[in-house]
């Protein structure tokens, strides 16, 4: 037996109440999921550098642990996309809260440098968008 064997990160997990409703929402972040996604008990797609991005219904869960039940308060998972510049956090937040999602945090410039934003996906949980702010450019050289 080899023992000297690395774990290697490659999937995050959600588990979702309603999978048409979660794909929907993902789809408008611009994931992709095969046609006929909405009616699967478990769903995955690939993320940029190699993770993939899973997810399975509540009932796919107590099939195999009996007694799970869902979370009673708010996400315990945060995802983010990246909009390429303020304007794109401002018009992605715009859309999804525009097409009936809970807009978390409205955009806002951040103190670490960023515009941010959070929208909740249909399980609750926080999707938070960012994009790097502009920086200000130094004082004249003089």
């Amino acid at each position: 037996m080899n023992t000297n064997i690395t774990p290697r990160f490659d999937l995050i997990g959600i588990v979702v109440a309603d999978m048409a409703a979660t794909l929907a929402f993902y789809r408008r972040l611009g994931l992709e999921f095969p046609a006929g996604s909405e009616e699967q008990p478990h769903v995955e797609t690939a993320l940029p550098g190699g993770l993939r991005l899973a997810f399975d219904t509540e009932e796919t869960i107590r099939s195999f642990t009996e007694n799970w039940e869902p979370p009673q308060s708010s996400g315990r998972i945060g995802l983010a996309f990246h909009c390429e510049t303020p304007e794109g956090v401002d018009a992605v937040y715009a859309e999804l809260v525009n097409a009936g999602y809970r807009g978390e945090l409205k955009p806002w410039d951040a103190f670490w440098g960023q515009r941010y934003a959070c929208v909740l996906d249909p399980d609750g949980n926080g999707v938070d968008l960012f994009a790097p702010l502009p920086t200000s450019p130094g004082p004249a050289a003089g």
